[in-house]
Order: structure tokens, then sequence, then C-alpha cells
């Protein structure tokens, strides 16, 4: 951000010009394609700078949610979820652990994201998984291609959910959940049983989806996870069990 809304006398009207953006999308008063007011207004309605508004709307713009064009004003933008994807990675990834941690925000999405696939996946989404299933069969063995595929399922299915609310999280995590999945993969990739736990257990959840039942759908995904960690758990030992001790 400009260090002129790094200053403390700048910062409440900096946040006034976000808020004032933020609620007009809320309310409806403004929609994608719009255009603002034009600078001396805004800035006269908002009681703020300028400069100081100039520089908010360039904040905004590096966001992805606001299309200034020169000598033609500022537009508001539909936002792209990249930008939001790229902005969680980075606020993440500073964190220990982080993926352990993403791990609960996904369950908690994706537990939902299936119920509501159940109800709302059309016959696309519904071939979408399958394909999704069918390229994570033949990518067994490969930690990077696997766990890419395994992710492409999993988000098919929050996809089917039609939520753009769970979508959009889903998504802006979604580069944090596709490391987690390759990871997991060269983990477990040479435990024994994990071939022919990832063929049954996904079958089953997308059998799941297909019936309709959402409880059983959301049943068979619990515990695909509760038994993919054990799966971690134990090839986590097995590696530490076969290092030498010093």
């Amino acid at each position: 951000m400009s260090t002129i809304l790094a200053k403390g006398d700048d910062l409440s009207g900096a946040e006034q010009v976000f808020a004032f953006f933020r609620d007009a999308l809320l309310d409806g008063s403004l929609r994608p394609g719009e255009r603002l007011l034009g600078e001396r207004e805004l800035a006269l309605k908002l009681g703020v700078s300028r400069p100081l508004l100039r520089e908010a709307l360039r904040s905004l713009a590096m966001l992805g949610f606001l299309d200034i064009r020169h000598g033609k004003g500022a537009y508001v933008r539909q936002a792209d979820i990249n930008v939001l994807s790229d902005f969680f990675t980075f606020s993440l990834a500073q964190q220990p652990d982080i993926l352990d941690d993403v791990m609960q925000a996904r369950i908690a999405i994706e537990c939902q994201a299936i119920r509501l696939a159940c109800e709302r996946a059309t016959e696309t989404d519904l071939k979408l998984i399958g394909t999704s299933l069918t390229r994570l069969m033949d990518t067994l063995h490969d930690p990077v291609e696997g766990g890419a595929a395994d992710f492409a399922f999993h988000r098919a299915i929050v996809e089917a959910g039609h939520s753009d609310a769970l979508a959009t999280l889903y998504g802006a995590i979604g580069e944090l959940l596709r490391r987690s999945h390759v990871q997991r993969r060269a983990v477990t990739v040479s435990e024994p049983g994990i071939v022919e736990y990832l063929v049954e257990a996904h079958r089953e959840v997308f059998l799941s989806i297909m019936d309709r039942d959402a409880d059983a759908a959301d049943r068979k995904l619990r515990d695909h996870f509760a038994i993919g960690d054990e799966f971690r758990r134990r090839s986590l030992i097995s590696v530490f069990a076969r290092r030498p001790q010093s």
C-alpha cells in the first residue's frame, strides 16, 4: 500500500473510502460495470482529500475491485477470485503448520457443499465429478498429478453445491489446498493399502452424490477425511521409525 495510506493521520480517511465502496456494493447502489462519482465530487462526499482518495482508489484497483480508466473515471469491476486467493495465501503462509489448519476449513466447507450438491448438482456437475474421479484413478502413483486430480475432484463437489459463498471461500484457499493434497499424497504414496483406499473412498463419495443422499454423502466424506489422516499418521510414524538413531 502507498506511503500516503500508511500514515496514521490518513488511515481513518482511507478506511472511510473502503467502507463507502464496500457498503455501496452490499446495498446494491454500486454494481460491476458502473462508474464511481467523479474524484472531486466523491472526495467532497466522503470528506477526504483528493490525494488520499486517489491513493485509496489505486489500492482498490490493485486488488482488482476497480478499473481506473484515465480520462474516463473509475469503474466497478467484478472481483477476481485469484486476487483473493493470493491474499489468503500470502497471509496464511506466514503461519506455522498452516496446511493442517487449512484442512479444518476445508472440512467445514466441503461437508456443507456436498450436502448442497446432493440437492443441486446438475447432470453436467455429476459428469465433471465423474471425470475428475477417473483422472484421480489414473494418477494414483504420481504425488503431483495425483494430488492435483484429488484437489480437482473435491473442488468439483464444492462447485456442484452451487453456493457462491462456499465456492469463493474454497477458491480463496485453493492454492493452499492443492499443495496440501500433493504433500499428503507424497507422504502416503508408499503406504500399504493406500491405492485401494483412494479408489474406494472417492468412489463411495461420488456414488452418494449420485444417490442424492445428503446424510450418507456427509458421513462418507467425513470418514474419508478421518481415514486419510490415519494413513498420513501411519506413514509419518514409519518414516521416523526407519531413521537411524544418532
